[in-house]
């Protein structure tokens, strides 16, 4: 798909808040151009924009590429092995150092095959501060006590001090079982093996950080453990013993949630709970079981396309062009960083919006026809005009691109001040084609 050059800008404005440099190459003339707020690459006298992108990326290495990573860097430019690379996936990303200034910085390498199957984008992502952080993090796990006890990749307690935790319970079960309380929940992340097999095992690790993380940050006052591979388990105590019920729909939610949008880790989970005349193995068995029970109903789940107002629709969208919709909206959604993301197809007037926005204003589904006038049903009456007018502005190309500021009724009923910042995507023929845009509030969402 062709794009004009204000939309190329908009989406390189937001890519460049993730990365330090981003090139846009075309594969068969080798013309690039760099879209980037960063100094690194430029303080290196590496050109921004030129007509040989694979020749002068393998030339300028040496302006800037540590020896030792010199050989990787100029084989990762040649285009034949570029092209190559993402004919079996659309993505692919490696790490290697920079002298800048004299002082070494990792980074890391990023290649993204666009839609069109006519251009790249080649990004750099300075991880300096990430590897600090990391390296860090180990040299604080170095100790052999902690080591024994702590899972290294996600930082929380793993199979070792889950056996002595364990063991300290069952002294209580056979001591004073009539005022113990305390439940279990067991967890799996889905699909670990599938994403190694496809995407590498570094994928599959921050999957597991942040399965990790979204267990932790709703047990926040619980001991969680990583038993296995992709096998965590809580020890329900004190206010999540008592909200057990709602977080364990909260957990259940959010995995649903991820599995809809393709966005997070799915995570399966049971929970039982210590009752007298049970062992502490017995109720392991039961969350277990119903852990399993669970992930049995995610598998069955088929993440289906919820098209509103269809028996409206004189001509519903083509398959190709909802493919195009989703490339794109996923694009957006992984580069957006926070704020709620929507993507219209101004042909078919078919929208797609994330699901966070859905569920937090009550709409009805994430792919909605005519979705322009289902919001603005949710925009306070006095602000109607303000929204109208900007957003006509936009979309005749007569305003740059910019925040517009209204109320907005969330699903409860209470209005928040929302900021949307939109933009226009034109054919080949300068013709509107998709209008999105990031919606963020006071909130932070």
């Amino acid at each position: 798909m062709d794009m004009n050059q204000e939309a190329l800008n908009q989406i390189a404005r937001t890519l460049t808040k993730h990365f330090d440099s981003l090139y846009y190459v075309d594969i068969e003339t080798g013309n690039y151009t760099e879209y980037t707020s960063g100094q690194m690459l430029r303080s290196a006298g590496i050109p921004q924009n030129g007509t040989d992108f694979f020749t002068d990326s393998q030339k300028n290495a040496s302006k800037c590429v540590h020896p030792d990573d010199l050989d990787l860097v100029i084989s990762l430019h040649s285009k034949a092995a570029i092209l190559e690379r993402l004919s079996y996936n659309r993505f692919y990303s490696v790490a290697y150092r920079l002298i800048i200034n004299g002082k070494i910085i990792r980074v890391r390498h990023f290649e993204i095959m666009c839609e069109d199957n006519a251009h790249i984008l080649c990004c750099l992502e300075n991880i300096e501060a990430e590897m600090k952080e990391r390296e860090e993090r180990e040299r604080n796990l170095q100790s052999a006590q902690r080591m024994a006890r702590l899972d290294v990749l996600t930082g929380i307690r793993n199979k070792n001090a889950f056996a002595e935790y364990t063991e300290e319970i069952k002294k209580k079960i056979l001591s004073v079982p009539e005022h113990l309380h305390f439940g279990i929940v067991m967890c799996d992340m889905n699909d670990l093996k599938l994403i190694n097999d496809t995407r590498g095992h570094s994928f599959g690790d921050e999957a597991l950080m942040r399965a990790s993380r979204m267990i932790c940050e709703i047990y926040d006052h619980s001991p969680v453990f990583r038993i296995g591979g992709d096998e965590f388990v809580v020890i329900l105590d004190g206010r999540d013993y008592d909200d057990r019920d709602s977080l364990l729909g909260k957990l259940r939610e959010e995995s649903l949630a991820n599995k809809r949008s393709r966005s997070g880790p799915e995570v399966a989970c049971g929970m039982a709970i210590f009752e007298n005349g049970d062992t502490f193995d017995t109720v392991l068995h039961r969350a277990d079981q119903e852990m399993y029970v669970n992930k049995k109903d995610l598998k069955s789940v088929f993440v289906k396309d919820c098209f509103m107002d269809m028996e409206k629709i004189d001509t519903p969208i083509t398959a190709e062009r909802k493919r195009l919709l989703d490339g794109m909206f996923g694009a957006l959604y992984t580069t957006a960083g926070g704020g709620y993301v929507f993507l219209n197809d101004m042909r078919y007037d078919l929208s797609r919006w994330s699901l966070p926005l859905v569920d937090d204003f009550g709409m009805k589904s994430e792919y909605m026809y005519h979705a322009d006038r289902l919001w603005q049903e949710h925009i306070h009456p006095e602000d109607i005009k303000v929204y109208r007018e900007a957003v006509d502005a936009v979309l005749c190309g007569n305003a740059e691109v910019r925040a517009i500021h209204y109320r907005a009724r969330k699903a409860d009923g209470t209005y928040v001040v929302c900021s949307t910042r939109g933009f226009v995507l034109s054919d080949k023929d300068g013709n509107p084609d998709y209008f999105g845009g990031i919606i963020t509030t006071e909130s932070g969402r």
